[in-house]
């Protein structure tokens, strides 16, 4: 572990030698994460992408994509395109990217079951903004929204989310 990875813990998350609060999923750290559990799944993943909701923030770094009013996340265990992004309309379950509520305005995207993905170990597990202090997750890691902004900003693709207990 080095200062330019997400060290993840159920007290904080370590980046470039500061620590933030944060919230995870209900269900706590789990190494055998489960689709629906609530869980931040335990070990090493890797940060593959990043969205934003370009009406609503600045871009926060170039490789940044913006997410649009059809952009979806699939959830259906049993679809092809499950845990990948998708477009509505979408015959499947999927879970809006675009909210009325700010909670996605940011987004940073996880390799966990991705790219081939089996189902049900889980789907999107992202780093997003928290609802509020403390308040747990449905398995994703959350930060105050200026914090989030600031790792969003020095974080690249490939770095390194190591998630213990």
């Amino acid at each position: 572990m080095g200062p330019a990875d997400l060290v993840v813990r159920p007290g904080g998350v370590r980046f470039a030698g500061v620590t933030f609060p944060c919230s995870l999923g209900r269900g706590g750290i789990r190494a055998d994460k489960r689709e629906g559990d609530g869980a931040t799944p335990a070990g090493l993943h890797r940060i593959v992408g990043m969205l934003w909701c370009a009406d609503r923030m600045a871009r926060p770094a170039d490789w940044a994509m913006p997410i649009g009013p059809r952009d979806l996340w699939c959830d259906d265990v049993g679809h092809p395109a499950y845990n990948r992004a998708v477009s509505a309309p979408f015959a499947g379950s999927a879970e809006r990217l675009r909210r009325a509520d700010p909670l996605y305005d940011l987004v940073l995207l996880t390799d966990w079951n991705w790219p081939e993905a089996r189902p049900g170990r889980g789907s999107a597990i992202f780093l997003h903004r928290w609802r509020r202090p403390g308040a747990p997750t449905e398995g994703c890691v959350a930060f105050d929204p200026a914090d989030l902004a600031w790792i969003a900003r020095r974080v690249v693709p490939g770095t390194r989310v190591i998630v213990g207990g």
